[in-house]
């Protein structure tokens, strides 16, 4: 394929997640995802490597299917390689599947997150966040001490390890629990993955009341965090699993669009619970050859489409065992013969059967939607994603009241939960107060106090300065992460490589002065808080209150840049005059 032609094509595309594939007439040559597949196709005009440069000249078309989310997106791209096996994706063995949860078939079974899972285990997902799986897991295990340790940890003990003693395991291995209370607790975990998931919260829930109504607040504080991590689990896992009804091994849904001179019907297939594949047919007059050759007679109407679509397409492929429609077929003998095959016909009108049929009409559609920047700032970094992004920044007044903030964001959006902060040695450096948050930061990570999934990317307030100290701290502590700066005099994105001057209006630029910016306002709220919070010579001032004195902190930087400060700039300050002024002016002399 040409690259203007590859442009052009990519130029057509919506700007909504979804996956995109590069065909070779019939043949899928490469298959991926994307927050947004406009940026995302158009980036492939200037190909990163030779590998991908040669199946861009190999291509011939692109096809796209878009999703509600980007988790959609990234398990139909997982099935659609599977089914496919794309020749150019090399790394499907490695970086490419998702992790699955899985309980394996030994007399005390051991739950494990796999990519690869042994046979005879019952398996769950796939899942397209391991950090958040691995929080569930963990909190599965303290609820109901499931086992985790390998065969070889597990046999030949005499007495329980350390799992045992910090509540992670119930030690089957040493007869502490019997077989069959241990396979009731697998039993709740089956449950769990199963859709039941207060079998998981009302447990934790309870502890968390629990411990802070014993005031072990910072155990209560780690079971909210768990709390709020197993919740969000469940929400995207249902987001991410697109089919009608888990019972049914197969299910399709249809979409319509009647816009233009030949109307698009999209199909959307899963099976066993997840969305597998999506194909897009063009109905045509009957002269136009190689798409679906039915005469409409010039009808408009969405029900006529597909009941002129579903006999043809069917015809010529397996059908299942039910068809989900945004309006009623029309079409003489279409419900007798469907059933007469045992398939069930619906048209949901609300509820999770109506999304999917929503999906279904948007892929017929290929709408636009709002821009995102993550597709952009990844390919920009050479990063698989940065689906997760944490902001760092330090605020103080001259060494005092030292604060650091740590916020999260995802899928380009704050994540609040995901939110800390940090009260930092005082000391009047910048580097040193960064170097000291980031190790704050990545110790609680590696040591496995930080419920929080790893990032994909980490954002530092500053120059090249305050990344030196960031990454002199991860590599110190040793957690491999990567990480960027963003300095505000010139917008200007530092690597430990080369530094971009991308223009104001890209989204990989916005989507980080976001972070940045949000967490320099966490930073500063708390660095007034703190500094609310100690009592200065100010205090003793008549005509200066807290609003006033908070006023002053903020203008000057801290007692001493009051103290230097003239009456006249003292009386810029709203709610100070001349009066008050001097009198700041005679008590601090």
């Amino acid at each position: 394929m040409h690259i203007e032609t590859l442009r052009e094509r990519a130029g057509s595309l919506p700007r909504e997640p979804g996956v995109y594939q590069f065909l070779d007439g019939e043949r899928v040559l490469y298959v991926g995802k994307a927050v947004e597949l406009r940026d995302r196709v158009r980036s492939y005009a200037d190909p990163r490597s030779e590998r991908i440069r040669r199946m861009v000249d190999r291509a011939e078309e692109i096809d796209v299917a878009v999703t509600d989310t980007e988790s959609q997106a990234l398990l139909l791209e997982a099935n659609l390689i599977k089914r496919h096996r794309p020749k150019y994706n090399v790394r499907l063995k490695d970086d490419k599947s998702y992790p699955l949860v899985a309980l394996t078939d030994h007399e005390f079974p051991q739950i494990r997150i796999t990519r690869d899972p042994e046979s005879g285990s019952t398996v769950f997902g796939p899942f397209t966040d391991k950090g958040t799986v691995e929080t569930v897991c963990k909190a599965l295990r303290e609820i109901y001490g499931v086992r985790g340790c390998s065969d070889h940890k597990f046999a030949n003990r005499d007495r329980p390890c350390l799992d045992y003693d910090i509540g992670l395991c119930t030690a089957p291995c040493t007869g502490e629990i019997g077989r069959a209370a241990y396979l009731d607790d697998v039993e709740s975990v089956e449950r769990f993955f199963g859709g039941e998931t207060g079998v998981l919260t009302d447990p934790l829930r309870r502890q968390m009341e629990q411990a802070a109504s014993e005031e072990r607040f910072e155990r209560a504080a780690n079971l909210r965090d768990m709390l709020e991590s197993v919740e969000q689990f469940r929400q995207s896992h249902d987001e991410a699993v697109s089919t009608a009804s888990d019972q049914q091994r197969r299910t399709d849904v249809l979409g319509v669009s009647l816009v233009g001179s030949e109307p698009t019907v999209a199909v959307l297939r899963a099976e066993n619970g997840q969305l597998v594949d999506r194909e897009q047919h063009t109905l045509a007059v009957p002269e136009d050859g190689g798409q679906l050759t039915i005469d409409l007679a010039g009808e408009t109407d969405a029900g006529v489409v597909l009941g002129a679509f579903i006999p043809q397409y069917y015809a010529g492929t397996e059908l299942p065992q039910r068809i989900l429609c945004p309006e009623q077929p029309v079409g003489e003998g279409l419900d007798e013969w469907l059933s007469s095959a045992g398939v069930e016909l619906g048209v949901p009108g609300a509820g999770r059967e109506a999304t999917l049929v929503d999906l279904a009409m948007k892929n017929a559609r290929k709408r636009n939607s709002k821009r995102d920047g993550g597709a952009a700032l990844a390919d920009a970094l050479g990063l698989d994603s940065v689906d997760r992004i944490e902001g760092f920044d330090v605020s103080h007044a001259h060494g005092r009241s030292v604060v650091g903030s740590n916020v999260a964001f995802l899928d380009g959006s704050p994540n609040k939960p995901g939110y800390r902060r940090k009260k930092l040695p005082e000391e009047n450096d910048d580097y040193a107060n960064m170097k000291a948050l980031l190790t704050w930061r990545a110790e609680r990570a590696v040591e496995g106090r930080d419920d929080r999934p790893d990032p994909d990317l980490l954002l530092i307030d500053g120059g090249s300065g305050q990344l030196a100290a960031a990454r002199d701290a991860l590599s110190a502590v040793g957690w491999d992460r990567p990480v960027v700066a963003l300095a505000k005099a010139e917008e200007r994105v530092v690597t430990p490589d080369r530094t971009y001057d991308w223009a104001s209006e890209e989204s990989k630029l916005q989507l980080l002065q976001r972070v940045r910016d949000e967490a320099h306002r966490f930073a500063v709220q708390y660095h007034e808080t703190i500094r609310d919070e100690v009592s200065t010579p100010l205090d003793e001032i008549e005509g200066v209150g807290p609003e006033t004195r908070r006023r002053l902190l903020g203008r000057f930087g801290s007692v001493d840049g009051v103290r230097e400060a003239s009456i006249d700039e003292l009386s810029e300050i709203r709610g100070i005059g001349k009066q008050t002024a001097t009198a700041i002016d005679r008590q601090l002399s």
